[in-house]
């Protein structure tokens, strides 16, 4: 009886521990990137999570002045034309994948916009650690190693 004990105090403790490393914890977190770019773009991801799920993705980047990528609509023409996409196409594309998975695996770059899409997953990993532990601080990734 006492090794049964033991043995099923041992596997709850485990059990927690896993289940607290992977259940995302409610609330707003944060993650935008260190520097500016050398578009002159800081992009920065947030999600809201309840009851330990993501309701809530949004990815984008500002600038100095604090205008956002999604609306700047010369910017919009210029990379469409030239990639195929355009901010506010693949930011609402990668925000909605992670929402629909609720985690970077199997999420899927788009053409034309795979600097973002590296950009976005390291962000994402980042917010999504700050989730699993509670951090709601926003937190600046270094995103000069990304591929660009």
């Amino acid at each position: 009886m006492r090794k049964f004990i033991a043995w099923a105090f041992f596997a709850a403790l485990l059990c927690s521990c896993t289940a607290g490393k992977l259940q995302l914890q409610d609330g707003y977190y944060s993650a935008e990137a260190a520097e500016y770019d050398s578009h002159g773009w800081k992009e920065y991801i947030t999600i809201y999570v309840s009851s330990g799920k993501i309701i809530y993705v949004e990815y984008n980047a500002f600038n100095a002045s604090g205008f956002v990528k999604t609306w700047d609509m010369n910017y919009m023409r210029i990379m469409n034309a030239s990639d195929g996409t355009y901010p506010s196409a693949y930011t609402r594309y990668y925000g909605g994948q992670l929402l629909a998975k609720q985690g970077i695996q199997g999420i899927d770059y788009i053409s034309g916009a795979t600097d973002s899409y590296y950009s976005f997953i390291k962000l994402a990993d980042t917010v999504l650690e700050n989730a699993r532990i509670g951090n709601t601080m926003t937190s600046l990734v270094d995103l000069s190693s990304v591929i660009k």
